[in-house]
């Protein structure tokens, strides 16, 4: 039953602010079809339009799913004041369908965060397209074996069991925060700011470490170990259909990734200005971080290798990107490229089909853009700051965050199992864009 909220919700936006986070929405939703992109040019000819219908798919679920109840889960107690489930989530059904966002008090709407800041529905609008790349990166791990029927399915669930809960206990005043009944509340003790009782210490997730990037590459990590290998894993050379759609891939998403970013300051303002600037560096080191991986291993740079590492610094810098200074953008930019370019060897060390190098990129490169925030934040990390407690509250937060998503993405799975992940063997051998979509990307009789 929907909730009536409270008159203090109801305010005056700030109209250069309510535009830049709307372009900035905009801005994270093209990251999906440039994923698709990206992923697409990663398969096989023959699987490239279901690896790209995954990323389109998890548009279609994820949108409807946020509408109706993962707002509320997400961020519902926020505007009505109630609590929230054990500090996981929040009530699914107190803005069930998002319409109480659209209530009036005379030329006053539904805020988020006050006077001068956003109306609720457009942060609604940009919070939806977090969720919607976050199920979608998830896919990258799962090319060219999976159902395409199950695939959706595992998007509903995934969001709703995992993606709005995380998002819930980070950014909704949960668990993972920095509210009073937080993980680092309980660490670190309390102190009252502004009138609110908030961690001593807290947790540091600008816009998605956790969240979005270890998240998803934890999930990855699941079901590439659950769902099993491809045809001819460790024997076959799977090798990129088109190079061309990879690079275009890379480069939108790192032009949306400003909005994903500078975005998530939900104002145009000189913070802004600096993750704006935090988030270039980063990219940019962490491209040359890759490539001297590669040139050094395997004597060669590599295109698909400069889009990975174009991957790798945006994930990385993520978490970090208004605590950091360039400087320290630049650090936390290479080695991120670096670290990633070492770990996609691992599905072949541990024998892990993780077919497009989820783990390596997000997972590995969200772990370490969170844990380095203990370390290069320009007031509280360890090398400016000289104190431990950030870096300890950031591995907290990410090893709590790896742990839930393992386990309940493990249940989703099992849950699932009954309608069939795998394609056929011998559909999977020809490529499953016949099997599953009755088309082919390329005519070429």
């Amino acid at each position: 039953m929907t909730t009536a909220l409270p008159d203090d919700v109801f305010g005056t936006f700030d109209t250069g602010n309510t535009a830049w986070v709307l372009i900035s929405a905009a801005l994270v939703l093209m990251m999906t079809p440039a994923l698709a992109f990206f992923y697409g040019g990663l398969t096989g000819k023959n699987s490239v339009l279901n690896m790209m219908m995954m990323s389109f798919a998890s548009m279609a679920t994820v949108s409807v799913v946020y509408i109706l109840w993962g707002f509320s889960m997400s961020f519902g107690n926020s505007l009505t004041g109630d609590d929230d489930i054990w500090g996981l989530f929040a009530n699914p059904f107190s803005l069930f369908g998002s319409d109480q966002l659209m209530a009036t008090q005379g030329d006053d709407v539904v805020m988020w965060g006050g006077d001068g800041g956003v109306p609720a529905m457009v942060f609604l609008a940009f919070q939806l397209t977090f969720a919607v790349i976050t199920v979608a990166l998830v896919s990258g791990a799962l090319a060219e074996r999976v159902k395409f029927g199950t695939w959706l399915a595992f998007s509903v669930l995934f969001v709703t069991l995992v993606y709005f809960p995380l998002a819930h206990m980070v950014w909704g005043g949960g668990l993972l925060g920095e509210g009073e009944h937080s993980f680092a509340a309980w660490i670190f003790g309390t102190e009252v700011v502004d009138g609110e009782t908030v961690a001593k210490v807290s947790p540091i997730d600008f816009a998605g470490g956790t969240v979005v990037h270890i998240n998803a590459g934890m999930a990855a990590l699941v079901l590439a170990v659950l769902v099993g290998k491809r045809l001819g894993f460790g024997k076959t050379a799977y090798r990129p259909h088109n190079i061309p759609f990879v690079m275009l891939g890379a480069a939108l998403l790192w032009i949306g990734w400003f909005g994903f970013n500078v975005g998530s300051e939900l104002g145009a303002n000189a913070n802004a200005g600096l993750v704006w600037v935090n988030t270039t560096v980063a990219t940019a080191a962490a491209i040359i971080g890759w490539l001297a991986v590669e040139w050094i291993r395997d004597g060669k740079p590599t295109s698909v290798g400069a889009a990975s590492g174009i991957v790798a610094g945006l994930v990385a810098i993520t978490p970090a990107c208004g605590s950091l200074t360039p400087v320290g953008s630049l650090g936390l930019g290479v080695v991120a490229g670096a670290l990633a370019a070492l770990a996609i060897g691992l599905k072949y060390k541990f024998g892990f089909d993780d077919s497009l190098d989820v783990v390596g990129v997000h997972l590995v490169a969200g772990l370490w853009g969170t844990v380095a925030i203990g370390l290069l934040a320009k007031d509280t990390g360890l090398f400016y700051g000289h104190d431990l407690r950030q870096l300890v509250i950031q591995t907290v937060i990410a090893l709590l965050a790896l742990v839930f998503t393992g386990v309940l993405t493990a249940v989703i799975y099992y849950v699932l199992k009954p309608l069939g992940w795998r394609v056929e063997k011998e559909e999977e051998a020809r490529g499953i864009d016949a099997s599953e979509h009755a088309e082919t990307a390329y005519d070429l009789v």
